[in-house]
């Protein structure tokens, strides 16, 4: 069993934005922007901001911090947004999900501009991303295949089976999968017989936020295991695969905490230096 360190491979990604930013601001442009808007008190959106906030700091990244009441209209969000898309020295937006129940989180995604949207949700951008020419990945997904890429995993020609059919993780995954070949499946709530589909992976991806749901007995020997969720039990963060269970059958498996969570944010700030870049035609 091989520990896939997500602390680590985000570091690298990481450094990377940050001398590629070095490099540039060293010319005398202004470095790149990210704006972040929070609704409400969420604490666990809270912890995300703030975990956002340091690693532009980081990287050399301007952060711009927007916190609004809970009780903010939707009205007041969209004339930010709106704001915002018309700044120059803003290259990234970003809104904290979930939003309040008062806020339609999709009409929240089609305002911003797909040109500064780093989170890759919206409808023009999930659009390139499925016919193959993605100017932004989902920061999730696209995290994963980096540490599939940086453990020296094949993915061409390889069953890949995606547990779980989010806009954000599960449908994006498999786009990214089969853009590198993978043979893919997608399982969610509704697939019959389930143990028997994700035995036929290689590469088997859960993302269905349900705590220890993959279990020893429904993966194979020797298959790469990638946990992107993260519950809480007790005072334990815990992902969707029954880590102590799996590993001893893995070849290769992320740890929660520490495996896919550091990629979100590491791939975030690649996708603002990758939006200043468009702006200017670096």
């Amino acid at each position: 069993m091989n520990l896939i360190d997500g602390k680590a491979i985000s570091a690298k990604c990481k450094n990377e934005t940050a001398e590629e930013i070095k490099a540039i601001v060293a010319k005398g442009m202004r470095a790149p922007c990210l704006a972040v808007i929070l609704v409400g008190e969420d604490p666990a959106s809270q912890v995300y901001v703030r975990n956002k906030k340091r690693a532009c700091e980081s990287v050399g990244i301007t952060s711009l911090e927007y916190l609004l009441d809970e009780n903010e209209t939707e009205e007041k969000l969209l004339e930010l947004i709106d704001f915002l898309n018309k700044d120059d020295n803003v290259d990234g937006i970003l809104v904290q999900m979930p939003v309040p129940k008062q806020i339609d989180p999709d009409r929240v995604i089609e305002a911003i501009s797909p040109d500064k949207d780093v989170d890759a949700f919206h409808a023009y951008n999930v659009g390139k991303l499925f016919t193959g020419a993605p100017r932004f990945q989902p920061c999730t997904p696209a995290g994963v295949m980096r540490l599939l890429s940086e453990s020296g995993v094949e993915i061409s020609g390889k069953n890949c089976v995606v547990v779980g059919r989010s806009n954000i993780v599960g449908k994006p995954m498999g786009a990214l999968l089969l853009a590198e070949n993978g043979t893919v499946t997608i399982c969610h709530s509704r697939t019959n017989n389930l143990p028997e589909v994700t035995r036929t992976a290689d590469i088997l991806v859960a993302a269905c936020g349900r705590p220890n749901m993959i279990t020893a007995d429904m993966v194979k020997d020797g298959a790469v295991l990638i946990d992107v969720g993260i519950n809480r039990v007790g005072d334990k963060l815990v992902g969707d695969i029954d880590f102590e269970a799996c590993k001893e059958k893995a070849s290769f498996i992320t740890p929660v905490p520490g495996g896919v969570g550091p990629m979100t944010i590491a791939i975030l700030m690649q996708n603002t230096l990758t939006s200043y870049k468009m702006r200017f035609g670096l």
